[in-house]
């Protein structure tokens, strides 16, 4: 028996040896600060495409602060994460960091100095991008203007806030390596995987995330959640009345809107306004990888498509009422309030984007969570700054709870054919109370700050 201990107890060292060599990686030396003139022009253009895709500016840049400055809080289960500096300052950035050191960042999710980063820099995605495209990132990256600016230090509970415990993060969830193409696919379509599972990271938003968040195996791009919205699913679950198919994808990706689903907001009106920057090749390349994952819809789904197509015909002009709807009952005091507040733009002549989706193609309306409906409803569609752009006013300040729960279970019954939501209620309670951080956009993604929520009930 004290043999078997002393085995047991040789075999824990032996593998606690293993964890801290696999956990340990050395710095590496500073160098510095590069001169711009030591970068390519056509280099730094590129690189400027490729933050534009990576969306670096989301993350990397407060609210009201210097770009790429980094300080933003990124809220996640286990605590809040503030974002880097990665602009070139030598002192608090990354100026004095090699192209290696930003290689490896990229690839293998480690500092210059040696310490793990938190996968809320979704290095599980990035360490899919080519040499040559980190190059031109890192080109563009130390030749933006230097901010000095340390954010804020992270506020995690013991052990996540030892960066060590990240290594064993990585030991069960993280695949390291360059994208690898898939001979049996085409070329276009292999770059739309490239620029979707690499630097797009669009899984990040859009894969739900198990207890220690991570993606979840077998639930790739089944919908997720970003900065207080659902990031709806992009394989065959998706929730769109209409089947979403390569030209449709295409267009909403190229201008930010499609008259079948609608005006991108949320965290997604930044992501199809950084997108602007890339050629219709690569938004093309794109939109056939994503309608490859969501398929063909079944003969089900396409015959509640042609359904849908149906009633847009039938109802134009008019609001259905739901056979339920009675006096005094919650749909009908919902449909009151449609008829009063939205109507007169979603029942409108007036053409997408600038006149409101008709809620028969809604998928926030078709959802299984009420939350981007709610969002949508206190906080409206800010305008852009500067030119025509989408606008719905926020009713926060001008509807209850128990109104705003009885406008989208109108929504539901009526537009969608399904029973309101029943956490609806309490979800629209903690929205408005600010429990979680939503991120309020207009079309152009510059953010704006959710005004005026203070509770009416």
């Amino acid at each position: 028996m004290k043999r078997f201990w002393i085995g047991v107890l040789i075999l824990i060292v032996v593998c606690l040896a293993g964890f801290v060599a696999y956990a340990w990686k050395p710095a590496i030396d500073p160098i510095e600060p590069p001169q711009r003139v030591s970068f390519d022009q056509a280099l730094i253009e590129k690189g400027a495409v490729l933050a534009s895709v990576g969306n670096c500016t989301a993350c990397h840049t407060k609210p009201g602060g210097k770009s790429f400055a980094g300080g933003l809080a990124v809220p996640t289960p286990f605590g809040t994460i503030y974002s880097t500096n990665i602009t070139p300052d030598a002192a608090t950035g990354i100026g004095r960091w090699s192209e290696a050191a930003f290689s490896r960042a990229m690839r293998e999710g480690v500092e210059r100095d040696g310490n793990h980063l938190y996968p809320a820099f979704p290095f599980d995605h990035f360490t899919l991008v080519s040499d040559e495209d980190n190059k031109a990132l890192y080109a563009y990256l130390m030749t933006r203007h230097a901010v000095e600016n340390r954010p804020p230090a992270n506020e995690l509970p013991f052990p996540l806030n030892l960066r060590f415990v990240l290594a064993g993060w990585k030991l069960l969830f993280f695949n390291k390596g360059a994208y690898r193409e898939d001979a049996a696919q085409s070329a276009e379509w292999n770059r739309g995987a490239y620029l979707v599972e690499g630097l797009g990271h669009c899984g990040a938003c859009h894969t739900p995330r198990n207890a220690l968040g991570a993606e979840r195996k077998g639930a790739h791009l089944a919908g997720g959640e970003a900065e207080g919205w659902d990031a709806f699913a992009l394989n065959a679950s998706s929730s769109a009345p209409i089947p979403w198919t390569h030209d449709s994808l295409f267009a909403y990706l190229r201008q930010g809107w499609h008259s079948d689903h609608g005006v991108a907001n949320g965290p997604m009106a930044e992501v199809t306004g950084n997108l602007g920057r890339l050629p219709d090749s690569d938004i093309s390349a794109i939109a056939t990888y994503l309608a490859s994952r969501m398929g063909e819809p079944t003969p089900e789904r396409a015959a509640a498509a042609e359904d849908t197509r149906k009633k847009l015909s039938i109802d134009q002009g008019g609001t259905p009422i739901p056979a339920s709807a009675t006096a005094g009952s919650p749909t009908s005091r919902g449909g009151a309030i449609y008829q009063a507040a939205c109507a007169t733009c979603h029942d409108g002549s007036r053409p997408q984007p600038f006149g409101g989706i008709d809620f028969h193609l809604s998928s926030t309306i078709a959802a299984g969570d009420p939350q981007n409906a709610i969002n949508v409803v206190l906080f409206g569609l800010p305008a852009a700054s500067g030119r025509e752009s989408p606008i719905m006013p926020g009713f926060a300040a001008m509807l209850t709870d128990d109104q705003v729960a009885d406008l989208l279970g109108y929504l539901r019954e009526a537009y969608a054919q399904k029973p309101a939501w029943a956490d609806a209620k309490a979800k629209i309670a903690d929205t408005r109370s600010g429990k979680y951080r939503v991120s309020v956009r207009p079309s152009d993604g510059i953010e704006r700050g959710p005004d005026n929520v203070g509770a009416k009930d």
